[in-house]
């Protein structure tokens, strides 16, 4: 059994060398600690579902040029046309899409007045089988019938349309809110005081920035019958058939809408799988830079065990001979060496941890994140300790190899 003694009483005449050290491991640590934490959440973010088929969906976004007294009717044509592809299984407009920066929200209630409680929501606006054309699954009701659609002819009437609305598809999630344990189809949701009667209940559909209002909201979600023209709302959401080129599909679907109608930008015409890239890449770039930073501090951290590592084997030449002439083994050198690093690296592990704690709660406090999870830290703790075993072997053997008539003779 290895004597903790000698190790002690050679760290406590190397105070400042090994607090040094102690301090950097603590510090790397706390920051390894949080690092990895914000690292995980955001591969978590990475792999949201977004509820719909994104492997088979492309979006086209488009604007005109002047203005447009027949744009209803045009975006009515464009969508026939749209249909009418070949591999296009479904065409519609919608107001946003999962996995966009900005979004059209609502409060809503299960009953009316003042002292009841409202979901926020957000609000799909779109014409009849946008649900299909998305992906997602009709669990229980119908589609909006074609005397519930609503025609908007241009902003100025977006308010009174919303005032007309008498039927509403809507999430799982956003059902289950307003009517738990119950069947949501036939019931009433209010906006304000006008019910609107609840036909249909998809499965969960992602709500546009959905991370801004946690994973309890992130799939309430509701669709408004409502047909815009797509010089107000300019997406055009195709789903294609199982193994039907997209990119073939946006450029027949781009020069059909200019064939249409030659006055109007094509501004974006993009699968779903590059809408979840756009919207994640910042997410990715704090994984890669996170993941710099941590493989420089271990990196550091590294180099720092292996120089003073190095240097008390130097400085400790004269003593290791006597030990192997005492009768030594190159192991019992090695366990030394070992030892004495164990203890360094996990007197910085129990400050890092504390210093690991004080951060999250500065991070708490200044960027709203929660707190630290407990599994974070023996992560960090068991890195660490097999960096310091890792970055120590080699200056422990060079001197375990130090044979004891070379110790003697530098005497």
């Amino acid at each position: 059994m290895l004597n903790l003694r000698p190790i002690l009483s050679a760290l406590r005449q190397h105070k400042s060398a090994a607090g040094i050290l102690l301090l950097e491991i603590a510090l790397t640590c706390a920051i390894l600690c949080n690092a990895l934490f914000l690292i995980q959440r955001r591969f978590q973010a990475l792999q949201v579902v977004s509820g719909v088929d994104e492997a088979h969906l492309v979006n086209i976004r488009l604007t005109g040029i002047g203005r447009h007294n027949n744009a209803l009717a045009q975006t009515q044509t464009d969508l026939a046309a749209l249909r009418a592809l070949p591999g296009v299984i479904e065409a519609s407009q919608i107001s946003q899409l999962p996995m966009i920066d900005n979004s059209w929200n609502s409060g809503v209630s299960a009953s009316p007045g003042d002292n009841v409680t409202y979901h926020n929501a957000t609000m799909y606006l779109g014409g009849e089988r946008v649900w299909h054309t998305l992906g997602s699954a009709l669990l229980a009701g119908r589609d909006f019938a074609s005397e519930e659609l609503i025609d908007v002819p241009d902003e100025a009437a977006m308010n009174e349309a919303l005032g007309r609305i008498h039927s509403i598809i809507i999430t799982r999630s956003l059902a289950d809110k307003l009517y738990p344990g119950e069947n949501a189809v036939g019931k009433p949701l209010y906006f304000d005081t006008q019910p609107i009667t609840i036909v249909g209940v998809i499965d969960n559909l992602l709500r546009p920035s959905h991370e801004a209002r946690g994973p309890q909201q992130q799939y309430d979600a509701m669709l408004l019958p409502m047909r815009l023209p797509y010089t107000l709302v300019g997406n055009y959401l195709l789903r294609l058939e199982p193994g039907h080129s997209p990119e073939a599909a946006l450029k027949a679907a781009g020069d059909t809408l200019k064939q249409l109608e030659p006055q109007r930008i094509l501004i974006a015409q993009q699968t779903f799988a590059e809408i979840r890239h756009d919207y994640f890449a910042e997410d990715r770039a704090m994984i890669w830079l996170l993941g710099i930073v941590a493989v420089v501090l271990l990196s550091v951290t590294a180099f720092g065990i292996v120089g003073l590592a190095s240097f008390w084997v130097q400085q400790r030449t004269r003593q290791i001979g006597i030990r192997r002439a005492l009768g030594a083994t190159r192991g019992d050198i090695l366990r030394y060496f070992q030892s004495e690093n164990f203890l360094i690296v996990t007197g910085g592990i129990v400050l890092g941890l504390l210093l690991a704690f004080g951060l999250n709660q500065f991070l708490m406090a200044k960027y709203e994140l929660p707190r630290l999870p407990w599994q974070t830290l023996p992560i960090a703790a068991v890195v660490l300790w097999l960096l310091g075993q890792l970055a120590v072997l080699a200056p422990a053997l060079r001197a375990a190899a130090i044979p004891p008539a070379t110790a003697t003779r530098s005497v």
